[in-house]
């Protein structure tokens, strides 16, 4: 392969790879942004999943209710109640495969 060519797809490829090694896996991402209030769990049932009367993921019937898109639509716009906010937007911090991989890890709380 000509060096032109080997310089060329090595030009592309770099901020492929760097783009993939900066994607944090999914425990990491519902540990560091999801866990103080849906718990490790995905429960809800921490002291601010409690008073904001989160739902259950691990309950079907909530699974059943929940909508793979709007999933990733709040993961990623957040949720704001009368102007005020009830959970942050994650579209500046995560990627659209991130919030993705988190609504999957969401979906294997179902009992």
């Amino acid at each position: 392969m000509k060096t032109t060519t080997k310089l060329a797809l090595t030009g592309l490829l770099l901020p492929l790879a760097a783009g993939l090694a900066g994607a944090a896996p999914v425990a990491e991402n519902w540990d560091n942004h999801c866990t103080k209030c849906h718990g490790a769990d995905g429960k809800g049932l921490t002291k601010v999943g409690k008073k904001l009367n989160l739902k259950d993921y691990t309950d079907a019937k909530v699974q059943a209710g929940l909508k793979d898109e709007e999933m990733a639509k709040v993961i990623g716009a957040g949720v704001t109640d009368k102007g005020k906010e009830k959970m942050k937007a994650y579209q500046d911090e995560l990627s659209a495969d991130e919030i993705k991989d988190l609504v999957a890890f969401i979906r294997k709380f179902k009992a």
